[in-house]
């Protein structure tokens, strides 16, 4: 009897093992998982057992089921300690957990074993993420300079100097702890899923079932990996669903740390096993981003692709019409960093309706967005803009008045009525469109050239109310190109590049960042009109079902 449950043993061991080299990893995770109930801890079989659980961990990690792909890692090296194929393994789930110290300590145990250059290879990469994670320095300007040409690079989590509490603009938000200069790093983050779509002309070109298809898409791949996931559907549930913004639980910032072992284990039983995809579908429609924005910036080679993607932390940034941080995509990561000097205790905010817009034309944006603006500049414009003479100024401007006229008229009002300071800013910033054309325009400035500000005065007031932008950039770069500017100018332009960008790159990759992005066209804004419709389709499919 005994010898013939070694034959069967023995028939599921080689049977699990060709189903793995076969890549066949659900299979295979099967005939392992039969073999290892019949498998016994004894002395005889303990070698076979541990090596029978590293090889379904690594199934399960090729699946992406990092949970329990864990669990076999330590099961396994319960048994043997120094197993290196299984530090190995527990090495790579952890690193694509984002627990950089653990998978280091992993990888360098394994590398003891000295026969295998894989081991050091990610023994390297780990320790490169770590200093990555742990200091947020981050360094582009190699992959800049060759045009973002080959691999995206790989980037690690890192959460700054914020902390999560009670916003006075809407639910919860983001806050500094201490004071963060322009352009320096706040967070980076890697998305929960994204879904991509190529482009040829611009989202408006792309028919509606085609953006549905890419909606689903994209709730199929979150669905999928909270899932499995049961730390990240915690983390989730934790995200606003768009009501009751104010009863919600402030959720403690280091849950989101890349090194935080996240929710305790009794909270990751609470939240169960299942997904409410009529809340998930909530929770995305609130809280995904795009990548197309005009508080984001893409790093990429070409324009002809589009993603939306579920990125968790940044979910608690809310809006403000004077914003003081932007976004950078790199690949499935989001790097967040300040726009304009915060202080401690300072909200770190987008800008998710277009700042450099009037506030008739934000507050039509603001539909699309759910959002309800009641800062400083949208209570003062909402008095200026009551006032007959800045209206006529408005009217002019939309029936097609000279734009260096509407400057002129605007500037002499704001002198009439004592606008200063940084509401001078705002007025400036709402009537862009108008300084940027009459900027642009030779017999515009041949004519009112004279008698408006210079462009760099104007920039530097909008800038002081909305951080950096890339339009404003772009044409602080033209007239360094019309003037022969000296090193001063070519400064301002690199400090307003650390604005819109952030500090991703050394000084001498700056220019050819300017070259790559600022002629960019972007991507039509009328897409976030389109998702939202989408979306409410999407969840009401959801509803018919109840699904969990």
């Amino acid at each position: 009897m005994a010898a013939e449950e070694e034959e069967q043993l023995q028939q599921l061991r080689s049977k699990a093992t060709e189903l793995f080299l076969r890549e066949e990893w659900i299979a295979s995770i099967e005939a392992y998982s039969h073999f290892i109930t019949l498998c016994t801890q004894t002395h005889k079989h303990r070698r076979s057992l541990c090596i029978a659980l590293c090889n379904r961990a690594e199934a399960r990690f090729k699946l992406k089921d990092f949970r329990c792909a864990l669990q076999d890692c330590d099961h396994a090296l319960d048994l043997d300690a120094s197993h290196s194929k299984t530090l190995f393994c527990k090495g790579k789930i952890l690193l694509c957990l984002n627990r950089y110290s653990a998978a280091l300590h992993c990888f360098r145990t394994a590398s003891l074993d000295g026969n295998a250059e894989s081991v050091i290879g990610y023994l390297e990469r780990c320790k490169s993420l770590e200093l990555l994670s742990r200091t947020g320095c981050l360094d582009l300007s190699d992959w800049v300079l060759n045009g973002f040409r080959g691999k995206v690079p790989e980037l690690a989590e890192h959460v700054g100097a914020v902390e999560i509490k009670k916003s006075e603009i809407s639910g919860r938000g983001l806050f500094a702890t201490k004071n963060i200069d322009s352009g320096s790093l706040i967070l980076v983050t890697k998305a929960i899923a994204m879904e991509r779509s190529i482009i040829l002309g611009g989202v408006q070109d792309l028919c509606e079932e085609a953006q549905l298809a890419m909606w689903k898409n994209f709730v199929g791949k979150v669905s999928e990996f909270v899932g499995k996931c049961p730390r990240t559907r915690g983390l989730v549930r934790l995200l606003s669903c768009g009501e009751n913004e104010d009863e919600l639980e402030v959720p403690d910032v280091g849950l989101f740390r890349p090194e935080g072992e996240g929710l305790e284990k009794d909270e990751v039983e609470e939240v169960g096993d299942g997904v409410d995809m009529v809340e998930l579908v909530s929770v995305l429609d609130v809280n995904s981003l795009t990548e197309d924005a005009v508080c984001a910036n893409v790093l990429r080679r070409g324009n002809d692709c589009y993603g939306v993607g579920l990125w968790l932390l940044p979910s608690f940034i809310n809006h403000s019409c004077c914003p003081n941080a932007r976004r950078l995509h790199v690949g499935d990561y989001l790097v967040v960093h300040a726009s304009k000097d915060l202080k401690a205790g300072e909200e770190v905010t987008f800008a998710y309706l277009d700042p450099l817009c009037g506030l008739s034309k934000r507050k039509e944006m603001s539909v699309n967005w759910g959002i309800h603006c009641k800062c400083k500049r949208c209570r003062f414009e909402g008095e200026v803009f009551g006032k007959q003479e800045v209206r006529e100024i408005e009217i002019g401007l939309e029936r097609g008045m000279d734009v260096g006229g509407v400057v002129y008229k605007l500037e002499e009002q704001m002198k009439r009525l004592k606008v200063r300071g940084k509401e001078k800013g705002y007025l400036r910033a709402s009537f862009w469109g108008a300084y940027s054309e009459a900027y642009r325009s030779e017999k515009a400035m041949k004519r009112w050239g004279r008698r408006i500000p210079a462009v760099e005065v104007v920039i530097d007031s909008i800038i002081d109310v909305v951080g950096g932008d890339h339009r404003l950039l772009k044409m602080m770069v033209e007239e360094l190109k019309k003037n022969s500017a000296g090193l001063v100018e070519r400064e301002k332009v690199f400090k307003m590049a650390r604005q819109v960008f952030g500090k991703v790159v050394k000084k001498q990759a700056i220019s050819t960042l300017l070259e790559l992005c600022i002629g960019f066209v972007r991507i039509s804004r009328r897409y976030y009109r389109k998702m939202k419709i989408i979306s409410d389709i999407h969840r009401d499919e959801y509803k018919g079902q109840n699904t969990r």
